[in-house]
């Protein structure tokens, strides 16, 4: 199977430095399935096309198992699959990543770009394949294939050769064609799991939420796996805003203006991680860790043996490890960390097994009606033997000076609830779970309005 990547950017030759592949040479790639070559067919300043020519060795494929005839002959070395996706991502690491030393600057710049598929099978034709490629600003053009041309009776196949067009960054090219070619063979070669919905969102970042066909691109991607497409869809759902990440930032940073004065933020991690170790929890998950304030706290305390950070923000996740480099601690300390993407309002298998979770202010960001999903996956399906869930206190909201009568203390709150209200649905659910609960303020509790900070910890009944 043949890809190639054209440009006439000037000087074109820079492609070179973009893919980290001399023009001059033609370099070869050993893969588990067969050989990669990177070779240039044209590269001077006005015009450079790398392409990659991907050998699948069909007897590679299936050494080692019981093989039927079909399994030797059948259209994988021919046409573009999740093979090459792989390719891609193996052999065009760093292009696809949008790291390039040598020229950082042009890594984010649009470049006149023409790709090249000299086989792709698009399983739903050709409309498909414009319904995948146009919504991101391609010109497609497509050229479909005869079953055989000494019998035109037999029809159209489903295969076609493909160029598309478009200006844009080196990375956003790699990054469409990684996912959306086995979309459009509707099939991958390897065994799908939880791990490929982080790769279909991180590929799939900035421009995935927004596509008219993001349920079916979702859906084929994930192999038709009802679970995984459901997780997946729901974390695309959780970031369905123009600019979400920098909004949350945003929002947040008000947050802390309004409770810098009493230092609140720090007490209550204090309160938290005073709580989890009263109850002995060494492996605790951070449910909707942010960009990491009490994961920082977690991996610089000894005591805790084992601290995953679950957000459903790619960004809040880069940032969040981006602040955990800075301690610079010990290399066998990073073992005890890992971060994962993932909604919290689905079941996902990664998020159990752990001593603890704790949920930091994050349930009032939480829409009413999907509140009781949150529960379940929490408190039935996850089901740590610790839940610490903290939450503001609404009716200490006039206490904050710069805090305009009515209004919550984040524009993304959904509810805030008053300790009367916190009590009632944290003793509903303590009941419905065999959990029980009790309560700790946070922060200077006044006679009237109680604390700033209202916490329940919830210990499972086992």
């Amino acid at each position: 199977m043949l890809l190639t990547i054209a440009t006439t950017h000037f000087p074109a030759t820079e492609l070179g430095y973009l893919l980290h592949k001399h023009p001059d040479r033609c370099q070869s790639f050993s893969l588990s399935f067969g050989q990669a070559h990177v070779f240039y067919p044209e590269a001077n300043t006005q015009r450079c096309t790398v392409a990659l020519l991907l050998d699948v060795d069909p007897v590679k494929l299936v050494r080692g198992r019981s093989a039927r005839l079909e399994q030797y002959v059948n259209d994988r070395p021919y046409v573009a699959s999740s093979f090459l996706s792989v390719a891609i991502a193996q052999v065009f690491s760093t292009a696809l990543a949008g790291r390039c030393k040598e020229l950082p600057e042009l890594v984010q710049t649009p470049i006149p770009l023409t790709a090249k598929l000299s086989v792709l099978p698009c399983r739903g034709g050709e409309n498909f394949l414009r319904e995948l490629f146009e919504p991101l600003g391609y010109s497609v053009s497509a050229q479909g294939h005869i079953l055989d041309e000494e019998f035109p009776e037999w029809g159209q196949s489903q295969y076609f050769s493909v160029e598309l067009q478009h200006t844009l960054p080196l990375s956003d090219l790699l990054s469409h064609l990684y996912v959306l070619i086995p979309v459009l063979d509707d099939d991958k070669h390897y065994w799908v799991g939880d791990e490929e919905i982080e790769k279909l969102l991180r590929h799939g970042e900035g421009w995935l939420t927004a596509h008219p066909a993001r349920e079916q691109i979702t859906k084929r991607y994930l192999k038709r796996q009802h679970r995984l497409t459901r997780l997946a869809l729901a974390q695309l759902a959780e970031e369905d805003n123009p600019d979400p990440d920098s909004a949350e930032e945003s929002h947040a940073e008000e947050e802390a203006a309004v409770e810098k004065p009493i230092s609140l933020n720090q007490q209550r991690m204090n309160a938290v991680i005073a709580a989890l170790k009263r109850r002995a929890a060494k492996r605790v998950i951070d449910l909707g860790c942010g960009q990491g304030s009490l994961l920082k706290l977690l991996l610089k305390d000894g005591f805790f043996e084992q601290i995953t950070g679950v957000d459903v923000s790619y960004r809040a996740l880069e940032v969040a490890q981006e602040r955990l480099d800075r301690l610079h601690l010990p290399h066998n300390q990073w073992e005890r960390l890992q971060l994962l993407q993932s909604a919290l309002t689905y079941q996902d298998k990664r998020l159990s097994g752990y001593d603890a979770a704790t949920v930091i202010e994050v349930i009032e960001h939480l829409d009413l009606p999907r509140l009781g999903s949150f529960e379940r996956v929490l408190f039935e399906f996850t089901q740590p033997k610790t839940v610490v869930v903290t939450t503001p206190n609404i009716e200490y909201n006039v206490k904050f000076e710069n805090l305009p009568a009515g209004k919550l203390r984040h524009q993304d709150h959904r509810f805030e609830w008053t300790r009367a209200e916190f009590k009632n649905w944290a003793n509903r659910v303590a009941e419905r779970f065999s959990y029980t609960v009790e309560f700790q303020p946070v922060g200077t509790e006044d006679a009237e309005v109680g604390s700033p900070t209202q916490m329940a910890v919830f210990s499972h009944n086992s």
